[in-house]
């Protein structure tokens, strides 16, 4: 099943370079794609080469990239609102990123405010969005996101902040705004928040990611120590969710939120890659394992969650976009940055699937790359230039991005 699956993949890229202008919304990368990356040795590989499509255990081998959507607004909404052949994604998953609403929280010296909490309310006091500042004092909130189209009168919204309405009427940034119309709001009290930061890997089990399970194994414990090294007024907290599909031996196993990496850590090694013999795996259900079994602290500094996938959820299945729909609220209103890794898949709609968790969530994408030639190819992803980073140096790059 497994080969299977590979094929199909194959089958999906081979369409797409038939039917897709690359020059509408694809482009390259920067110059690492034109010269080479350079190799944890200090010499240079370019894509292909290094290791001979197999990781040989080694930390620090995996490329990756990262692109934020919420910092490149424009080029959103033209894939999203253009004629562009992605703007059949808009909607796919029944998640509409069009009315987007900006916000930033100071105090009265003007420091960024952390984990304010924000709710974005239509006229008739209908709650339509709610989520916590982060470490900037900044986030987003979403109306009409389960709509088709918008219903809502959005220049009659208001906002509250930790249950104190806000003056005035907040102003959008739809998919055809210029530039983003950021609302600022100033606090003469900021709420107490903790010192910790919650991370948790959600990781596909399924038998297409071996290569990357192998990178977690090899990685994680360097990744954690380093942070914890660099964060030392931080009390970090890990904690994993494995995900399967329905039929296979298991759905999901979770290991909770602990201080003690080297028990995070060994439950990862303790995982391999088996089964999903279909395209689509049980995400829907990984989301919802991941708010109610693992204990995410209310008032923590920071929460993120590394969602480390190859496939898409089941569509096709009554309840499964409107259970992920649900628990993409939850996420927002809990403060919890979704930061997908998309792995080897040519799946478009996979893609755009987790760029829209990291929105609305106000997280952001990171893919991997052909650049290490390492396990299978990957999908060209649709975006700007981006530069290229080892995996391992990126997740930390982005955990001391969020929790510093």
């Amino acid at each position: 099943m497994i080969v299977m699956k590979k094929l199909l993949y194959l089958g999906i890229a081979a369409l797409a370079l038939a039917a897709c202008d690359k020059g509408n919304y694809y482009y390259e990368a920067d110059d690492y794609r034109e010269g080479g990356f350079p190799a944890s040795d200090g010499g240079v590989f370019g894509p292909g080469e290094g290791n001979g499509g197999q990781g040989g255990g080694q930390p620090g081998v995996i490329t990756a990239a990262e692109w934020n959507d919420l910092d490149n607004w424009q080029f959103w909404g033209n894939l999203m609102g253009g004629q562009q052949e992605s703007s059949e994604y808009n909607l796919y998953w029944s998640l509409n990123t069009r009315y987007r609403f900006a916000c930033k929280v100071v105090d009265a010296s003007e420091k960024p405010v952390v984990g304010a909490k924000l709710e974005l309310k239509s006229a008739d006091g209908t709650l339509l969005w709610t989520s916590r500042t982060d470490n900037s004092g900044k986030t987003n909130l979403w109306a009409d996101v389960k709509e088709k189209e918008g219903k809502t009168d959005l220049a009659t919204c208001t906002i509250s902040i930790n249950g104190t309405a806000q003056a005035g009427n907040p102003q959008v940034s739809n998919w055809s705004s210029a530039s983003i119309n950021e609302n600022v709001y100033t606090l003469s009290s900021a709420p107490t928040v903790g010192n910790q930061a919650d991370i948790a890997f959600i990781v596909d089990a399924t038998g297409s990611m071996g290569d990357e399970i192998d990178f977690l194994k090899e990685d994680l414990l360097d990744i954690l120590q380093k942070v914890g090294q660099s964060q030392t007024t931080r009390s970090i907290f890990t904690g994993t969710v494995f995900y399967r599909d329905e039929g296979d031996d298991y759905v999901t196993k979770v290991s909770d939120f602990t201080t003690d990496v080297s028990s995070t850590v060994n439950f990862v090694k303790k995982q391999d890659a088996a089964g999903g013999g279909d395209w689509p795996e049980a995400v829907h259900t990984a989301l919802e394992v991941t708010l109610k079994n693992l204990q995410w602290h209310d008032n923590a500094y920071a929460k993120i969650a590394f969602m480390i996938l190859d496939a898409p959820a089941h569509k096709d299945i009554q309840g499964v976009v409107e259970s992920m729909q649900k628990s993409i609220e939850q996420f927002s209103a809990k403060g919890i940055k979704i930061i997908p890794v998309f792995c080897s898949s040519y799946s478009k709609d996979c893609e755009f699937m987790c760029r829209q968790f990291a929105i609305l969530t106000n997280g952001t994408y990171v893919f991997l790359t052909d650049d290490s030639g390492v396990g299978n190819s990957h999908v060209e992803a649709s975006v700007g230039d981006y530069q290229v980073e080892h995996l391992n140096d990126l997740i930390i790059r982005l955990i001391e991005k969020y929790i510093s």
